[in-house]
């Protein structure tokens, strides 16, 4: 196990509930609009980052609360020591400020990730492929994370900086060179490093993918095409270089807020974003569970996986919970129904989910 002992307080349509006893596969069930995803977000909360629906967190806090919300859970590290108490959420007095403990002592979200990998596949993500190019770099950003906590300050500090360049840029004066030129060195380091960590992750993901066989998920190969020089220097160069033609556009140009992740058939070399939905979602899955398995080696990892099992057929349906069995992640599935899952009932922890309550079958 990963996570038990898991607790949602006014998160969403969930008052209060708690999910314990825990195991290496779990399901919830429960019709549409009960709360299901609701425990998902809450478990991708455990991890840096804005959760697996990109949501505001006033937004998480439910309408039964004095408006904020507190999400917790235990932590098994799966070496012997003893479990660790990992919460979040937010305080009625500042709804906008996510709230991080460790073992009860504050702490950062960026420092989640160094006690928990967290990896999730939705229903939303079915449109990856055929999305805009920041949505895979925002794919690529999340997948990076999960392998370096690191990854989320070097994405911070570019943003800022990226930020502070177009808007000087964009001004009605000249801007002055030597803040340009900060600036510039800002983003050059910040960017080289976040182009290095989405670099190594495409490699080792690929590497991954190519020791899977072919059948029964689709396997897709990727290529990581950079927006910009992968080096600090000769990115805080190009910057240079490009100031009249940056000017000119009024934003920049070339850094890895120009990224792109090609994604196509390995074998046929058809773009994922031609290919049929069902080998869209095989590829998907397959990227999902390589991944999980490289994020959960060396700490304890959640795979999240929400109505996953409706849309595959029986003979990848029971591939992929075969995945889920001898993979070192703790699953979280959700669905509609049982029936899909009789394959893994008898193993799994079971709940019912109803009107924002949970209820262990």
């Amino acid at each position: 196990m990963a996570l038990d002992r898991i607790t949602l307080s006014h998160f969403r349509n969930h008052v209060a509930s708690r999910l314990e006893g825990s195991a290496k596969i779990n399901l919830l069930f429960g019709e549409n609009g009960a709360g299901k995803t609701n425990v998902l977000e809450a478990l991708s909360l455990l991890a840096p980052g804005r959760g697996l629906r990109r949501a505001g967190l006033p937004e998480m806090a439910g309408n039964s609360g004095t408006g904020g919300f507190a999400v917790s859970a235990l932590l098994d590290c799966h070496d012997g020591t003893e479990a660790v108490q990992l919460g979040t959420g937010t305080s009625p007095e500042r709804p906008g400020r996510r709230l991080v403990q460790i073992n009860g002592a504050e702490a950062s979200a960026v420092s989640l990730g160094e006690w928990l990998a967290v990896g999730w596949l939705t229903p939303a993500m079915d449109r990856l492929f055929a999305d805009s190019a920041g949505a895979r770099r925002r794919y690529m950003d999340r997948l990076a994370l999960a392998l370096d906590p690191a990854h989320a300050r070097y994405a911070s500090r570019y943003d800022a900086a990226l930020r502070e360049r177009n808007r000087l840029l964009a001004s009605e004066v000249d801007p002055d060179p030597q803040w340009l030129a900060s600036l510039e060195t800002q983003l050059a380091d910040s960017g080289a490093a976040l182009t290095q960590g989405r670099a190594r992750m495409i490699e080792r993901l690929s590497e991954a993918l190519a020791a899977l066989p072919e059948a029964p998920f689709a396997r897709p190969a990727l290529t990581y095409l950079a927006g910009g020089p992968l080096e600090a220097g000769d990115l805080a160069a190009e910057l240079a270089r490009q100031r009249a033609r940056d000017r000119a556009a009024q934003r920049t140009l070339t850094g890895p807020h120009r990224d792109e992740l090609e994604v196509t058939m390995a074998g046929n070399g058809m773009p994922a974003a031609s290919c049929s939905t069902g080998e869209q979602k095989a590829m998907l899955i397959a990227m999902t569970l390589a991944h999980a398995e490289l994020a959960a080696a060396g700490r304890p990892g959640v795979l999240l996986l929400d109505e996953v099992a409706a849309h595959l057929d029986p003979v990848r349906r029971e591939a992929l919970f075969e995945r889920l069995r001898t993979g070192n992640a703790q699953a979280w599935l959700t669905g509609t129904e049982l029936a899909p899952f009789d394959a893994i009932e008898g193993e799994a922890a079971v709940w019912r989910v109803a009107g924002g309550a949970v209820a262990r079958v």
